[in-house]
């Protein structure tokens, strides 16, 4: 992963690829910046004086120079590197021609409209690849783009509980809280995901044919993707998975467990780890006991298991059971908040934080969550932070689409385009 002048090219795996990105929130966004991450151009189109809906989502705001906020929001930071803004108003039919004319110059378009929206301004998948064959179109929707929900508007907690997740979340029992969301937006972040391997089928394919396509993904069918194991439990058992809060559903013991100061995980994954887990903790009758020498016995019996087991992690700290447990190969690791995260040394030597240049910052910089993917040959680059609103408006209308100084001051004028003095 390595820095670069942002004015320089796009370089990495996708540095043939230009993305008009009609998309805002987190889902899309969050397929946007993955595939500008991996050298793909990025275009980001926003409404003039409001942004992407995240930019107010706050606090917390990346504050400035003096310590007051500016209008950055860390959520609408989270997702936003290495991306252009335009402002453009679609309302207005120049504003929209001028969305035509991107699209024509580009390879891949993401939107997140309501189904329908952006048929009713021409900016559809049927219209505009009659302009340009190439082009992929990537719809996300709450729903998808048929089906009786198609018309209705998606949010990540609302897909969360219409997906099952939130119903395998949370402490089970009667002193449950009820289920829980999960702590981020998982249902978006995943649909972006799998928006993201769906744009790089579609240019695979468009390398035999020639041709663009219509890509139809939604929330809600991201959501029951993956649900994984716990879905098909249930397709194959017809029981309905319930919440064990940090337990495993088929894996015991793999959940956390006390220490005498606090918490930590012991995640045993098969028998040969929990016999040395058991001669770790001087209880190796445990092993040796036909309730719990094998992990379907143990998952059946978990309920006599697991409190025996508390007893006995209670008596050391949880520092002391990790030091213990790894050096015999027991899987097991602390609960970091995630300022610990960050202080981690693994994480700190995989790069997990990165600092970009950022005219608004503070310090002139902001710091960002760096990408995970590791290619030997053509890395990530991270060329800029997240734009401010409308930052490379004049820069595209003159560069991009050879637009004149009349014209471009003619779109300003009309407050079809904002751009940033």
């Amino acid at each position: 992963m390595t820095h670069s002048d942002p004015s320089s090219p796009p370089t990495g795996s996708l540095a043939d690829l230009r993305v008009l990105d009609l998309s805002r929130i987190l889902a899309g966004p969050t397929a946007t910046q993955l595939l500008g991450d991996l050298g793909a151009e990025i275009i980001k189109v926003e409404r003039p004086g409001k942004g992407d809906d995240t930019r107010g989502w706050g606090p917390p705001f990346l504050k400035d120079s003096s310590g007051k906020d500016t209008h950055e929001s860390a959520y609408y930071l989270s997702s936003n590197r290495n991306k252009k803004s335009i402002a453009i108003d679609i309302s207005k039919e120049e504003g929209r021609a001028l969305i035509r004319q991107l699209a024509d110059q580009s390879d891949i378009l993401v939107e997140n409209f309501k189904v329908g929206d952006l048929k009713r301004y021409g900016l559809d998948y049927a219209t505009l690849s009659k302009r340009n064959a190439r082009l992929i179109y990537c719809s996300i929707s709450g729903f998808g783009q048929s089906g009786p929900y198609a018309g209705h508007a998606g949010y990540d907690f609302l897909i969360q509980g219409m997906g099952g997740i939130m119903s395998i979340t949370g402490e089970g029992g009667p002193e449950s809280a009820g289920p829980l969301k999960v702590g981020v937006g998982i249902a978006d972040i995943m649909c972006g995901m799998y928006a993201t391997v769906a744009v790089l089928a579609a240019v695979e394919a468009r390398h035999r044919t020639g041709k663009g396509q219509h890509i139809d993904i939604s929330l809600l069918d991201s959501q029951i993707a993956w649900l994984a194991n716990q879905g098909v439990s249930y397709l194959v058992s017809g029981k309905t998975p319930q919440p064990l809060g940090n337990a495993h559903p088929t894996i015991v013991p793999y959940e956390t467990f006390p220490g005498s100061d606090h918490a930590f995980i012991l995640a045993v994954g098969n028998d040969a780890q929990f016999a040395r887990f058991c001669a770790t903790a001087a209880c190796p009758d445990l092993c040796e006991d036909l309730r719990f020498s094998k992990n379907a016995d143990r998952v059946r019996n978990r309920g006599v298991l697991i409190p025996l087991l508390q007893d006995i992690t209670r008596t050391r700290s949880a520092a002391d059971w990790i030091s213990a447990l790894e050096a015999v190969g027991v899987p097991c690791g602390p609960i970091n908040t995630i300022p610990e995260v960050f202080d981690d040394p693994q994480v700190q030597h995989r790069g997990m934080q990165i600092n970009l240049p950022h005219t608004a910052g503070a310090e002139g910089s902001v710091s960002l969550i760096g990408n995970p993917i590791k290619l030997s040959d053509t890395p990530v680059h991270y060329r800029s932070a997240p734009p401010q609103l409308g930052e490379h408006t004049r820069d595209i209308l003159k560069n991009t689409l050879s637009l004149s100084e009349e014209a471009i001051r003619n779109l300003t004028d009309t407050g079809t385009v904002e751009a940033m003095d």
